[in-house]
């Protein structure tokens, strides 16, 4: 802290995996608690600091870490949501059971910009990339019951094989749910989830 010594600090999101931030700097320090505090910078920054004339004033050096720091905690959130979305439904997509994980999102029921969207998995459903923008899309329903629903105007289209085998033929499935019943969607949830894609029917 005293040298300021850049760090690399690793965020644990799920137990075994971790996601590395940097450089990060500790910049308070609590002996007596046994706990110190830490703020993540940006790397670019750091460049252009190492360059002749360059310097910022502590206030200003602050406020820009501050907002550096907020951004990669929004970065954790998002990344510590996925992957226990991701491990509660067992890696697979809950429509079509797609196992590349690579091709897996973690898409919300309601959300995130809904003050009821929480970045929790009971509002989260392991979607592939296909499957997540089709259900943001309103292309797809969720109804109560864990149900998919396809939009009826995209039942009636007619185009080639993707739209047959990936979007129509989800139509009155079952999603695959968590193990763990405290992990399943929320009913509350589900219902706002459906009542907005009957609005978009």
């Amino acid at each position: 802290m005293k040298n300021q010594l850049p760090l690399v600090y690793f965020h644990g999101v799920v137990p075994g995996k971790y996601v590395a931030a940097w450089p990060v700097f500790v910049v308070a320090d609590n002996p007596d608690g046994l706990t110190f505090s830490v703020a993540v910078d940006d790397e670019r920054h750091l460049r252009l600091l190492g360059r002749e004339n360059e310097s910022v004033s502590d206030v200003v050096e602050g406020a820009r870490r501050a907002y550096v720091t907020s951004l990669v905690r929004v970065r954790l959130h998002q990344r510590a949501f996925r992957e226990r979305v991701l491990q509660a439904y067992r890696h697979q997509c809950a429509f079509c059971r797609l196992r590349h994980e690579e091709l897996l999102d973690a898409a919300h029921i309601v959300p995130d910009s809904d003050p009821d969207g929480e970045p929790v998995v009971h509002n989260g459903l392991s979607l592939c990339t296909l499957h997540h923008t089709a259900f943001d899309r309103q292309f797809l329903g969720l109804r109560p019951d864990y149900v998919i629903e396809v939009r009826p105007d995209i039942l009636k289209e007619h185009d080639g094989p993707t739209l047959v085998h990936a979007i129509q033929a989800l139509d009155g499935s079952r999603i695959v749910l968590p193990g763990t019943a405290s992990l399943r969607p929320e009913r509350e949830l589900r219902e706002m989830r459906d009542a907005r894609f009957r609005e978009a029917t």
